[in-house]
Order: C-alpha cells, then sequence, then structure tokens
C-alpha cells in the first residue's frame, strides 16, 4: 500500500509538472499553419489558457483583440449583465462572406419561411451558434473559447478556409460573465504555487453562492424560454435574428464524469421535437467521438439528461427547426484534483470542449446540406399542422400580467393581436384592450403549443428539469385554447404598456384596488412616503363601482402632507407603477364605509431575506430578484454566517427560503428568532423550512408521508423507482378562499401552484384555517406519481400560526419559480403587507 500510495503521488507530480510545462501545441491541431499576426492568448492574458482560470475581463479584452486584428472576425456589444459586463457576440467566417453578410442572414432565415422550396443551399453557409460557460462555475467552456477563437482567427490552409467559406459562426465566449468572473475569482485567489489535487481543499469548494449563477441567483440555463434576465434577452434575440441550424452548450459535470455529448436518453424527449432532430444529433455525435477517440478522452451519450424542457439551452433549439447539442466536461473545478478516473487538470477539460467545439463544426460542414434541408422541412410541416383559429389570454383587472406575458412573447417572435371587441367563450368574459390573441396559424405556433400546452402523459417518469411549465397557468390569468379568429383585432407590432385612468384630484380619500400586479410596488411608495393607508378587509361598492377585498385606502385628512401634495404624489406613484388609483369624494358606500374598523392600519415594512450556507440560492435569488428589479422594494440579505450577531428588530418580516437541512441555526439562534417572532415579527418560510418549523416548534404540522415499498422492481431499476417518486416540477390545482388576507388581490377561487416538494401537509380541521388548499384532483400538468397524486389530494400548501403578537407564516411550494411565476407572486406579498391580519 505504501508503494502504491508512492506512485500515485509520483504520478500526480509528473501530470502537475505537465501543466507548468504546458503550451499551446498541447490544444492545437498541428495539421495546418497560424498566421503569426494574430496575438496569440498569452500574448493578451499573460498565461497560456489553463494556467489560471481566465476572468471576464480578460476574455473580453482578447475577444477585441482578435476582433480588431482578424478580418474573418466582428464583435459586437449585445447589452450588459446586471453588473454591468458587456454580452459580446463574435461572428466568425471567411471575410468574403462577411462583405455579404446582411444577404447571408436574410437568405438563410429565408429557409424558415413560406415558398423557400425553391432556395437553393449548395452553396448556402451553415450557421452554427456555439456558447460556452452558461453556469460560471462550469469554466472549462469559457477558457476553450479563447482557444476556439483563435484557432478561427489564425488558422490558415485549406481545412480552416472550408470551415469559414461553409459556416457562419455566432460565437458567445462566455454566457454568464457574472458568474464567470464569481468563480475565477475564486480559483485563482485558492490556487498554490505547488498544484494541491485533494478533492477536500478549499480551493474546490466554493463559498456560497458559487459562481453557477448570475448576479441575483438565477440559472441561466433554465430562462431560455420565459426569457426574463438581459442575457437571456441578449442570446434569444440573436437566436431568432439568425435562426442558427446548430447551437451547442458547453457545460460540466461532477469529477468523477468522463465527457457527455447528446443525444439524451431518447425516451425522455419532448414529444413536439421531430424524430429527425435526434437523429440528426445522433450523426453529429459520431464526429465528437471520432475527436475525442483520437485525443484518448474517454466520453459518452444517451444516458442521464434528456431534451424534454424547452428552456434549457441544449432544447430551446429543439422547437425553432435547430438542433441543439449539449456537451458536459467532468469538471476540475480548480487547476488540478483527484478523481476515480486519474488526476483530471484544468488543461484536459478545456482540451475536450476545444476538441467537441472543432468537431461541431466538422459535422456541421460535413452535413451542411442535410442540416440546411432539415431546418427548411422543419418549418414547412409546421406550416402544415397550423390551427385555424387562435389562443386568448387575458386579465380585466391585472392588464400589467398579461402584459408581461405578451413581453415573453413578443421576445420569442410570437405573433400576437388586440381583442377586436369583448366576447365571451366557455363561461370567461374577454375584454378588449385587457388581453391578447395569439393566432395558431404563424410560423411560431409550435414555440407556442409548446409554453402554453398542458400535458399529463408520459413516456417516462423521470426528468432531468420540470416536466410542466404552462405559461398561461403561471400566469394566473384567463385563457382559451380554442377562440375564433374573428375576434382577433389589429395586430401588434410594438407592445405597450396597459393605459391606467388619470387620477382625479379628491379632497377625501383615494382607492386602489389591489388585483393588478404592481400594486404591491405602489403601495410600498406610498408607505415609504408616510402617508397613512389602510386594508379593506370586506368587499364595499363607492361610485357606482365594485371593490374586492384588499382594496388599499389613502385618506386626504390627516396626513402629514397637503391634498395638493398627495395628489402630486399619488399621481407620481401611479405612473410610476402603472396602476390605477382612484379618487373618491364621500365615504358614504355599499358595505363597509370608508370609516369602517373594517379597513386596517398598514405599517412600512422592513423585510429581510436569510441567505448564506444551507439556503439554496435560486429561491434566495428569485425573492431578491422580486423585490429588487420587480418591486423597488429594499430586501436585506442576513448571511448565516453572521446571524448570531444580527439585530432583528430592524425587520417586521424575515423570510427563510428553502434550504438543504435542518442545521442552519444553532439552538441559541433559533431562540432568538422565536423571541422575535414573539415581539411581533412575521416569519415566511418555503418549502424544507416545513420541517425546521416543525421540529422546531414555530408551528404544528401534520405531514403526510409517502410508503410506497417497490415491488417487482431489480436492483438495476432502484434509482428509477426512487426517482419516479419525486416531484421534479409540475403544475397542480388548489381552492382560494378569497376573503383571507392570503388570497387578496385574486379574483378566481382557484389558483395553479408550481411544486416540486413532496411535503404534503394534513389540512386543518377548521375551513378558514384553511384559505389555500389543494382540490381532490389536483393534477393540472406535468408528471407526478399515483401514490404522491392519491397524498396530495386535499393538502394544504400554505399555514399559518401565531406566536405571542407575531405570525408564523408556511409556503410548501415556490411562490416565485424562475422569475416567471408572475401569478403566484402576489402570495409572498400579501403575506409581507397583510400579515398581521392572517
Amino acid at each position: 500500500m505504501k508503494y502504491l500510495q508512492l506512485a500515485l503521488i509520483l504520478l500526480f507530480s509528473l501530470n502537475i509538472s505537465a501543466q507548468d510545462n504546458l503550451d499551446l501545441s498541447y490544444y492545437l491541431p498541428q495539421d495546418i499553419s497560424y498566421n503569426p499576426e494574430i496575438s496569440t492568448p498569452q500574448e493578451i492574458l499573460g498565461y497560456i489558457p489553463g494556467e489560471w482560470h481566465v476572468t471576464h475581463d480578460l476574455l473580453v479584452a482578447y475577444m477585441r483583440t482578435l476582433a480588431s486584428e482578424s478580418p474573418r472576425i466582428t464583435i459586437e456589444n449585445r447589452g450588459a449583465t446586471f453588473e454591468g459586463r458587456p454580452l459580446l457576440l463574435l461572428v466568425i467566417t471567411s471575410e468574403n462572406n462577411h462583405k455579404n453578410i446582411d444577404k447571408i442572414r436574410k437568405d438563410h432565415v429565408s429557409l424558415t419561411e413560406a415558398n423557400s422550396e425553391n432556395i437553393n443551399t449548395e452553396e448556402m453557409p451553415i450557421v452554427v451558434y456555439q456558447g460556452f460557460s452558461i453556469h460560471g462555475n462550469e469554466p472549462s467552456g469559457s477558457n476553450s473559447a479563447l482557444l476556439a477563437a483563435y484557432y478561427l482567427a489564425a488558422g490558415q490552409g485549406e481545412k480552416i478556409d472550408e470551415i469559414l467559406d461553409n459556416t457562419v459562426i455566432l460565437f458567445d465566449p462566455s454566457l454568464n460573465p457574472d458568474g464567470l468572473q464569481r468563480f475565477a475569482y475564486w480559483a485563482n485567489t485558492n490556487k498554490s504555487k505547488n498544484l494541491n489535487p485533494d478533492p477536500q481543499d478549499r480551493e474546490f469548494s466554493e463559498v456560497w453562492p458559487g459562481g453557477r449563477t448570475n448576479h441575483y441567483w438565477f440559472d441561466m440555463n433554465r430562462d431560455w424560454l420565459p426569457v426574463q434576465l438581459p442575457e437571456s434577452r441578449a442570446r434569444i434575440a440573436t437566436f431568432h435574428k439568425w435562426q442558427p441550424n446548430i447551437l451547442t452548450d458547453h457545460h460540466e459535470m461532477g469529477s468523477n464524469s468522463s465527457f457527455f455529448f447528446q443525444p439524451g436518453i431518447p425516451s425522455r424527449t419532448h414529444p413536439l421535437t421531430p424524430q429527425m432532430n435526434q437523429d440528426l444529433t445522433r450523426e453529429i455525435g459520431t464526429y465528437h467521438a471520432k475527436a475525442l477517440d483520437k485525443i484518448g478522452s474517454l466520453y459518452y451519450t444517451q444516458e442521464d439528461y434528456d431534451d424534454f424542457y424547452y428552456g434549457k439551452g441544449s432544447t430551446f433549439p429543439d422547437i425553432n427547426g435547430s438542433i441543439g447539442i449539449l456537451f458536459e466536461q467532468g469538471s476540475s473545478r480548480g487547476h488540478a484534483q483527484e478523481t476515480d478516473n486519474g488526476l483530471l487538470t484544468f488543461p484536459f477539460t478545456i482540451r475536450n470542449q476545444f476538441t467537441a467545439a472543432l468537431s461541431t463544426l466538422q459535422a456541421a460542414g460535413s452535413m451542411r446540406n442535410k442540416i440546411l434541408d432539415y431546418q427548411r422541412t422543419f418549418y414547412k410541416n409546421s406550416r402544415s399542422t397550423m390551427g385555424k383559429d387562435a389562443y386568448v389570454f387575458g386579465s380585466e383587472k391585472d392588464k400589467n400580467k398579461a402584459y408581461h406575458l405578451a413581453e415573453i412573447l413578443k421576445r420569442q417572435q410570437v405573433d400576437i393581436y388586440e381583442i377586436k371587441e369583448d366576447f365571451e367563450l366557455n363561461g370567461k368574459k374577454f375584454k378588449k384592450g385587457a388581453g391578447y390573441i395569439v393566432p395558431k396559424n404563424q410560423k411560431q405556433h409550435r414555440v407556442v403549443e409548446a409554453m402554453f400546452e398542458k400535458r399529463t402523459s408520459f413516456k417516462d417518469s423521470l426528468f432531468y428539469d420540470i416536466s410542466a411549465w404552462s405559461f398561461p397557468l403561471a400566469f394566473d390569468l384567463k385563457f382559451d385554447n380554442s377562440v375564433p379568429l374573428k375576434y382577433t383585432g389589429e395586430k401588434i407590432d410594438s407592445l405597450q404598456k396597459p393605459s391606467i385612468n388619470t387620477i382625479i384630484k379628491s379632497d377625501y380619500a383615494y382607492l386602489m384596488e389591489w388585483e393588478d400586479y404592481n400594486t404591491p410596488k405602489a403601495l410600498n411608495l406610498i408607505l415609504e412616503k408616510g402617508l397613512r393607508a389602510q386594508v379593506a378587509m370586506k368587499t364595499f361598492e363607492a361610485d357606482s363601482k365594485k371593490y374586492d377585498y384588499g382594496t388599499i385606502l389613502i385618506p386626504v385628512q390627516n396626513q402629514k402632507m397637503t391634498d395638493i401634495e398627495i395628489f402630486d404624489f399619488l399621481t407620481e406613484v401611479s405612473e410610476k407603477s402603472n396602476v390605477s388609483i382612484a379618487g373618491v369624494s364621500t365615504g358614504l358606500t355599499k358595505g363597509i364605509s370608508l370609516g369602517s374598523n373594517y379597513f386596517r392600519i398598514l405599517e412600512p415594512q422592513k423585510v429581510a431575506i436569510i441567505v448564506g450556507d444551507g439556503i439554496t440560492p435560486y429561491d434566495a435569488g428569485e425573492i431578491w430578484h422580486l423585490f429588487d428589479q420587480r418591486y423597488d422594494m429594499h430586501i436585506t440579505k442576513l448571511d448565516t454566517r453572521n446571524f448570531g450577531r444580527t439585530d432583528l428588530s430592524k425587520y417586521t418580516d424575515i423570510i427563510l427560503p428553502n434550504s438543504w437541512g435542518k442545521d442552519v441555526f444553532e439552538t441559541k439562534e433559533v431562540e432568538k428568532i422565536k423571541d422575535w417572532v414573539k415581539t411581533g415579527g412575521t416569519l415566511i418560510g418555503y418549502k424544507n423550512a416545513a420541517n425546521w418549523f416543525n421540529t422546531n416548534e414555530f408551528m404544528k404540522l401534520e405531514f403526510i408521508k409517502n410508503k410506497v415499498k417497490a415491488k417487482n422492481v431489480n436492483f438495476e431499476e432502484r434509482n428509477d423507482f426512487r426517482g419516479a417518486q419525486g416531484i421534479g416540477g409540475a403544475i397542480f390545482e388548489a381552492t382560494q378562499d378569497r376573503s383571507h388576507p392570503v388570497n387578496f388581490g385574486y379574483t378566481n377561487n382557484k389558483i395553479a401552484l408550481f411544486r416540486d416538494t413532496t411535503i404534503f401537509i394534513k389540512a386543518d380541521s377548521t375551513s378558514y384555517n384553511n384559505p389555500i388548499k389543494y382540490t381532490e384532483n389536483p393534477l393540472l400538468s406535468g408528471y407526478i406519481s399515483k401514490p404522491n397524486l392519491d397524498l396530495i389530494a386535499n393538502t394544504v400548501p400554505f399555514k399559518h400560526s401565531s406566536m405571542g403578537k407575531g405570525h408564523v407564516v408556511l409556503f410548501t411550494d415556490n411562490t416565485n419559480f424562475r422569475g416567471f411565476w408572475y401569478g403566484t407572486n402576489k402570495l409572498l406579498m400579501n403575506a409581507i403587507f397583510f400579515g398581521n391580519e392572517m
């Protein structure tokens, strides 16, 4: 054993020493020459790629250098991240193609249009979008982009000329600049001169939240369809502008893995994806296999990953007539790490990614005509399956929410129209000016179908990501999928925000209905200004208009501002938040009067959120983003590392997002939170907080557990059996008691909830303690096992309990999922503003 350890140490030392002697020849093919007038990566970076992790600023500097030196490259800044980093795109092709680039693009896009049958593709370049490291702590992709860009800029010879003549490469060297920068800082600042491959070294264990995500801790590889983030909006605009034939997405996976390329598991491909897409992906894979064989790298394919959720980079192209390809490289997580497969060095991971980037271009060139014809056929077949009716969605009371869904559709190049006239269909009323028509006889009808569908039957019971994402349900909008085209109004070329009513000055009071998505933003502005505001606990009618639960009253008298100042300020609030506010002249109403005790005083809210070790970054980031970007509200991020020294008395509300384990807090910190709640604080927990609440006696919960046993399941199938008992992401129907403050602002008695947990809580025996309750048959869309479906029926996703003068609120489901679940955002805001009335 002693000699074996010495041998391993010697082997590691030799491999690490080889990294010290790193040269570009380790990466670059030697069957071509390279133009000495083009700067090498090390001339700009100061080191050979792989010696250090490239920071985004140096990556940008090198890409700009190449664009200035090579006539093969143009560079475009398409915008900025939340942290202000540029979102670069390089267009790489032959110098001659660049001279005709606009015509090449237009001719290429014309393949997707009607009457494209006679277009000759023999001389048409293929378009390939190469994207790197959408997860910032999977850096071998962006580091390989340095080499790929140099190869394409400096390479000389017939082989390179053929690639550039026949291909337009849309080159995105960093899909996640903020995350890449964060991770590079970590890896570089923890690098030793004598590389230490021990997996327990600090270098391989990032601090929370890690570099995977963007600024607000979103997984950007789930945002290709919802398009909520600036990075996504830039790349989706590029995608639709060019309609690339192939899109590659370079990732990393666990260190003990080798290299993966698609296709994934065949049974987990979305039914809307044509079989030919998978066949072509498989054929492209033969080029990857040959290239990896040549350098002696292990790999696998058609295992683990899938092509189901269209919000991922490797699947989004599949519903758009393109071919998405996922690469997953076993990650060194630093510069060199011991693994089950031996010593894994950072340069080795870069070389594999670089090799796959080149094999993609080789496949694209060899299969050019076949892939171009596939794209043309995809849209030809798509036109033959167009419907003769339309979708409609909208909300008379919440036009802003409908507008935000229309925004997403426009970003996906979907044609949308106004509603021509008021109409009623299947018991639902749709109003002109309060919704949108989406005809099915349009180019993007498959994308719309993918976004709007509800699906409950599947070939497989396992999913790499979510199994449902129906946007009308996510937005909680009135919707119908078969509307006669006669209700279609004018086409909307330039989408505008919904109009709002002009405020009429009042010397008595103002009323703001609570249904609109933007009302929390408006209310926060009002309370922060020091104006007294109250919330209606009952319905009433004023000036012949009906007002629902949750209506906000702003009296004019006994305020710190004059009537003119109040009017001017509320006008500003109305315009900033795009919310209508009405002036009323009398307190005499039908129902409760404006002076009634059923109008409860509201206080400014000082909200904090627990972040740091043990907390799920995605869930925390979604809440931070909601407050900061949507509602312009301050939210203080309290780190678990410093919690013992935190003064909680400053906050009215503390949010505890989903956590990874039970021991986020020490015992004395648990007592500290209890004391804070008892003195009047509102503690709001999500998902796994249910177990923590129950264990630490914040509330008493009765859980219902899945006790299903494996029968006739063999050893090989055991993981599939266990996986099928999880809920990876599905949509369920619940009833709402609209008189309860948590449901203020909702107009229907049912709501669609996104769920990815198996936390089932028994309903209270007292009915009014169950303001949100799953129905008897709750599944609306997605996969859930039969045992879990039986268990979830009539359980509750929301609980409230009092503790001293304070309140404890629990949501078992994520009300803020991935930033696009607009329909349930208000549940959290109701808990914030109205928690004292629950």
